[in-house]
């Protein structure tokens, strides 16, 4: 019990513990909200990062600290990351798969609703990517990152929009 008293130890499980439930947390709200950002999305991420830096240092503001909670961070995040390139089935759990949202110009109002994008986003970012209306859509999906890749012109034109970033990179196969 005496390893649990210790400062650090506390530090890593406390991290490790909110690193977990913020990717729960995530996952469940689903990934639509990791690609569109509004003004309020974030806001609420600065305010989240807020709230829980405390849970994971507690009083302990010392460099030492805070250097052990970033450490517990890069590690956990680099076996998740280990365990998902390594298990497909565990990767699928954590990311989700992608969602078809419109096949030959026609939208797929299932996958749509599942996903929570309504049709006027789902026009807006089909216009973002330089096509005019639905129709012209060969494919639309909503990938595991969040960003809607779009392929037009009998699917020789894909676009993804990086919403995050805010650009649009095009390639032509």
């Amino acid at each position: 019990m005496e390893l649990l008293g210790n400062n650090y130890v506390r530090i890593i499980l406390s991290t490790i513990t909110v690193y977990l439930f913020l990717i729960v947390a995530i996952r469940l709200f689903g990934k639509k909200e990791l690609a569109q950002l509004s003004v309020f999305d974030l806001v609420f991420i600065l305010l989240i990062s807020n709230v829980v830096q405390n849970a994971m240092t507690g009083p302990d503001t010392s460099l030492s600290g805070g250097l052990t909670g970033a450490a517990a961070l890069f590690l956990v995040n680099f076996l998740l990351k280990s365990l998902e390139f390594r298990f497909p089935v565990f990767s699928r759990a954590i990311q989700g798969e992608a969602v078809m949202l419109i096949f030959k110009g026609k939208v797929n109002h299932r996958n749509l609703d599942r996903v929570k994008i309504t049709m006027e986003e789902l026009l807006e970012t089909v216009r973002e990517h330089g096509v005019s209306n639905i129709e012209e859509v060969d494919l639309a999906v909503l990938e595991v990152d969040g960003n809607i890749s779009v392929l037009s012109d009998q699917f020789r034109k894909k676009t993804t929009r990086k919403r995050k970033a805010h650009k649009i990179i095009t390639r032509n196969q």
